[in-house]
């Protein structure tokens, strides 16, 4: 019995669907390839976003804090002196310390980042090392932060060291700590007190930049931006801009995933001792 084979246009059919089948099915492992892609960079921007505000704000919160009561607070200086010092340069201001002129809040110019240096007493700087004091030993610490090379970083000197009055020691060359990768964008606002009104309340009434600082001690609240962008780059077309507090918007060049994350932070030590002095 003669068996019939395929016709040439049924072949020609089958092979048609063929391809179109193993078209779709390409197209549907590509999506799902960039979606999972996607879906990973943006949990670790997120991820990595968060971390830094939290850490920025458990140090910004403590800014200005020095508590002469404290059983834990080295009292190898006048603590009383001292404690008036750090209270009036909490926030650090360029020009503050002859030995380190240049260590300072910063504007950066035409919308480059920002640079932010608070002091406090605490027992370890923000990158963990206690400078030399006594395991637990509460000292008036300056931490720095600052971007270099897109990497948000920090540094801790130790106040007395920058005043004078004592030789620095344990501090790893004052190198700085990397504290997060890929970030494109560090701003900073000060939020100003206005002592003339009288209030209680000291709640700023106006946010400058680091520039139009004139009085640290008036400065109650820190607003910080941060724009975070993905390891690796992603298969998206960024067409929005990012603007971080007062700067103009700026629109990535890159097809990574970006991200801004924003958060105030009040100096509740500084505000306590402006109610202080209007009692």
């Amino acid at each position: 019995m003669k068996q019939a084979g395929f016709s040439l246009v049924e072949i020609m059919i089958s092979l048609a669907l063929g391809a179109i089948l193993s078209v779709t099915v390409i197209q549907v492992m590509v999506s799902q390839s960039v979606t999972d892609k996607l879906n990973r960079a943006l949990a670790s921007v997120q991820e990595n976003g968060r971390y830094a505000v939290v850490k920025l704000q458990q140090d910004i919160m403590l800014t200005g804090r020095y508590d002469m009561l404290s059983v834990q607070l080295d009292r190898s200086q006048d603590v009383t002196e001292e404690a008036v010092f750090l209270q009036n340069n909490a926030l650090v201001l360029p020009n503050t310390f002859a030995s380190r002129a240049i260590l300072g809040v910063t504007q950066g110019s035409n919308g480059s980042n920002d640079t932010l240096v608070i002091s406090k007493v605490d027992s370890r700087d923000c990158r963990g090392y206690s400078l030399g004091y006594a395991a637990g030993a509460e000292f008036p610490v300056v931490n720095e932060y600052f971007i270099e090379d897109r990497k948000l970083k920090c540094r801790g000197f130790d106040l007395r060291v920058l005043r004078g009055q004592q030789v620095a020691t344990g501090h790893n060359n004052h190198n700085a700590f990397t504290l997060l990768d890929n970030v494109e964008g560090f701003q900073v606002l000060y939020g100003l007190a206005n002592h003339a009104t009288g209030s209680a309340l000291a709640t700023p009434n106006q946010y400058v930049t680091a520039d139009n600082i004139t009085q640290p001690e008036r400065v109650v609240a820190i607003r910080i931006a941060l724009l975070i962008r993905s390891d690796d780059t992603i298969n998206i077309n960024n067409t929005r801009g990012f603007a971080l507090l007062n700067e103009t918007a700026v629109l990535p060049t890159t097809s990574h995933l970006y991200r801004q994350f924003e958060a105030t932070i009040m100096l509740r030590n500084i505000q306590n001792m402006i109610k202080r002095s209007r009692v």
